[in-house]
């Protein structure tokens, strides 16, 4: 079965895309790609889920390790993880053609019981065509694991095409299972869309694209919460990320959720304090994505920011936009899909334009980017990207959207950037004689505007990189609106 639906875009039910460039593998510390699907923190570990593969750092980012197809992941971006007693598994996805067009398949699971080192992979689980029981998912196709969640006895998928199933033998075989106690049909019941599980203290709780649903007893009954069905119910029945703070004092279920087909549903997240016999919202209107806890604190990953709530989210602020203390990188979206905190409340913050960590509660941050090094391996000395470049669709901040102009230095200087049109006149002067007091790689940004403000034409731009004692850099990029 193909199942021919589009997602919401931007949802955690959703593989954000890399950024197209290439991993140097020699440029320092490293990710796979700049798209940060998820963030999992395990003691001294924090493991990256990115639009190209697996990332590892050890040490807080000082080195990094990557794991891709080649490694015995699945193919593509890593669209899961979960980790249960220093056991890791992880699932991917990636784009195929069909008869329909460049869809969505998912790559299977992938685990490792030493660290990394070795991993098993298993092809995405898919129903024998002869099944009679139910109607059986026979294809990889929108069949793609959006979360895992391990306890002692089972691992969990949650899959859009695939439903919610559990595997007791370590994923050699997986039984379908159903929240709402019907044979198993994905393109009838939306409540067999699964987009999210997690365990807690022996109950299972799943996100679907009908509801929050509840068991107790290992997932052979079910209790399912949905915006209809409660007095004070969830805001919307899509439900696309669940979390469980670790805080003893507050045993509070947390849940992304979505509108779906109802019109007076509404995005939101949605929380209970007794275990799903009431609700309430808070980030009206928000669309989260995932969630992170350190006491009392919350962190919400929205299309609009990073939310912080000191209340278990009865009031929320947003976190500024993100720039790299030392670089002066920034990170240049709203768009954040993933956060999680490690030990002494070291934050890491992911999202469609790179991975950032921050120890004082984002005063100070240090970016973390992936990009090709200027002038290494038959690479420009300087480079655009995005390329082509849209300023009302790339890298979207405060209004604009951004174009780096990446290069690189060899010692303590000066930088002044311009852009020229087609007959080489002065557009737009990004940086002069901006210091760059260490030598590195380094990108500028620029809007897409001139110098008095005014979006430009589309057409091929002209941009030079000028430093002391040093011929000057020209690359191009072409502005597409």
């Amino acid at each position: 079965m193909v199942l021919v639906m589009c997602l919401v875009s931007g949802v955690q039910g959703q593989l954000h895309r890399t950024s197209g460039f290439l991993l140097n593998q020699n440029a320092g510390p490293v990710l796979m790609s700049n798209a940060i699907n998820d963030i999992m923190i395990v003691d001294e570990d924090v493991w990256v889920a990115t639009g190209r593969g697996l990332s590892l750092t050890t040490d807080g980012g000082e080195t990094w390790t990557a794991f891709t197809h080649e490694d015995s992941l699945g193919k593509g971006g890593v669209s899961a993880m979960a980790e249960w007693d220093g056991i890791v598994w992880v699932a991917t996805a990636f784009d195929t053609m069909t008869d329909v067009g460049e869809m969505t398949a998912g790559g299977g699971l992938s685990y490792t019981t030493d660290h990394g080192d070795t991993w098993h992979w298993i092809r995405q689980p898919v129903d024998s065509r002869y099944e009679t029981e139910y109607a059986p998912t026979t294809t990889n196709v929108q069949n793609i694991t959006y979360d895992i969640t391990l306890t002692d006895s089972a691992v969990w998928i949650a899959s859009f095409a695939g439903g919610l199933r559990k595997s007791t033998d370590w994923g050699a075989t997986w039984h379908v299972v159903t929240v709402d106690g019907l044979p198993f049909d994905v393109v009838d019941h939306l409540t067999h869309r699964v987009f999210s599980v997690i365990s807690v203290d022996g109950d299972l709780w799943v996100g679907s694209a009908g509801g929050i649903h509840k068991s107790t007893d290992g997932g052979r009954h079910w209790i399912t919460f949905n915006h209809q069905n409660q007095v004070q119910g969830i805001s919307g029945n899509f439900v696309v990320a669940l979390g469980h703070p670790s805080h003893p004092d507050k045993n509070i279920i947390w849940g992304a959720t979505l509108s779906a087909v109802d019109s007076s549903e509404f995005y939101a997240i949605s929380k209970t304090r007794d275990g799903g016999l009431t609700w309430s919202t808070c980030l009206e209107r928000e669309f989260a994505h995932n969630f992170a806890f350190d006491g009392p604190a919350v962190y919400a990953a929205t299309d609009n920011g990073l939310f912080k709530s000191l209340d278990f989210g009865d009031t929320w602020s947003v976190f500024p936009q993100i720039i790299d203390s030392e670089t002066g990188e920034g990170v240049y979206t709203t768009e954040i899909y993933s956060v999680d905190v490690g030990s002494q409340g070291v934050l890491w913050v992911g999202g469609a334009d790179g991975l950032a960590r921050t120890s004082d509660n984002g005063i100070t941050w240090r970016v973390f980017r992936a990009f090709q090094v200027p002038g290494e391996e038959g690479t420009p000395d300087t480079y655009a990207y995005p390329n082509p470049f849209s300023p009302v669709r790339h890298h979207q901040i405060g209004g604009d959207g951004y174009v780096r102009f990446q290069y690189q230095t060899i010692r303590s200087t000066r930088v002044t950037v311009r852009v020229y049109d087609f007959g080489m006149n002065l557009v737009a002067t990004v940086v002069e004689e901006k210091a760059r007091p260490v030598a590195g790689d380094y990108a500028e940004v620029w809007n897409g505007r001139n110098q008095v403000g005014e979006m430009v034409a589309n057409g091929v731009y002209f941009y030079t990189i000028a430093m002391p004692g040093e011929a000057p850099l020209w690359g191009k990029v072409m502005v597409v609106n």
